[in-house]
């Protein structure tokens, strides 16, 4: 489907339909990088690919201060389910019982503002993870939950429709646009990290201004400080939440931006 925003010079039925295609290529280059299958664009960094090398090379384990986990990495190299190939479950062990920060993923490489691309699974009802951007604010991964602790929502700020989730057992994207705090001279925060995140290729949140970071120090960087208020100038990791959950990741990419205004839409 073309977005209804998107107008053509002349009707589509003028054009031949080869140079029909070449026109739509070049005019939405974004558009067609979203969803599951999306492919890294040129500069970008392939996080993890399926495999177990790209795991263990680009991932450890984030020393919070729950974490009880043993390097290396215990999350399993699984068959996807669904299509050829492999993914990684976020069901370690230690992360039994929904103790999040005991054996979470995060990349060893960190980030201010970036693009990032996520396709996720869950195999039961009720699987629960979580993207956290900077290893501070979390996009929900969660079954059977609309509301702002639920699926795809900037966790307990903005819910998104439950509506475009496509159910257990099947592969869903996160394409995220973010933009890191800003901070005056001082050190003070002066600006609130931005985000803009389509979720199976429809918009769901736009320029949303993240206030904090929820649930406490085990949660990620700054979750202890003043609340989870006390930001600090400082880049993270993409991190990825392990609850005891059959939660299945592929397909993670990455590309580094520079976003002076304060806006992510894209």
């Amino acid at each position: 489907m073309i977005p209804n925003t998107f107008t053509f010079p002349r009707p589509f039925y003028f054009y031949p339909p080869a140079l029909f295609l070449l026109f739509l290529l070049v005019q939405l280059p974004a558009w067609a990088q979203l969803d599951v299958g999306a492919a890294a664009p040129k500069g970008a960094e392939q996080l993890f690919n399926g495999k177990k090398k790209s795991l263990h090379k680009n991932w450890t384990y984030w020393e919070g201060p729950r974490l009880s986990a043993k390097l290396p990495i215990k999350w399993e190299i699984v068959p996807d389910p669904v299509d050829k190939g492999t993914a990684v479950s976020s069901n370690d062990p230690e992360g039994a019982g929904g103790k999040y920060g005991a054996a979470d993923i995060v990349t060893k490489q960190k980030f201010t503002d970036f693009r990032l691309h996520v396709e996720f699974l869950i195999k039961e009802p009720g699987g629960n993870s979580g993207v956290y951007l900077q290893n501070r604010y979390e996009i929900q991964i969660l079954d059977g939950d609309s509301t702002d602790h639920g699926m795809a929502a900037v966790i307990n700020e903005k819910a998104a429709p439950y509506s475009i989730y496509r159910g257990v057992g099947k592969w869903n994207a996160y394409d995220i646009q973010f933009r890191s705090a800003r901070f005056d001279e001082n050190g003070k925060l002066s600006e609130k990290a931005l985000t803009t995140i389509y979720f199976n290729g429809e918009k769901v949140h736009e320029n949303v201004a993240i206030q904090q970071v929820w649930g406490g120090p085990n949660s990620g960087l700054d979750g202890g400080r003043d609340g989870g208020k006390g930001i600090t100038n400082r880049p993270g990791g993409i991190k990825l939440q392990a609850e005891g959950h059959e939660v299945l990741f592929r397909n993670i990419w990455i590309q580094r931006l520079n976003l002076e205004e304060p806006n992510t839409d894209f």
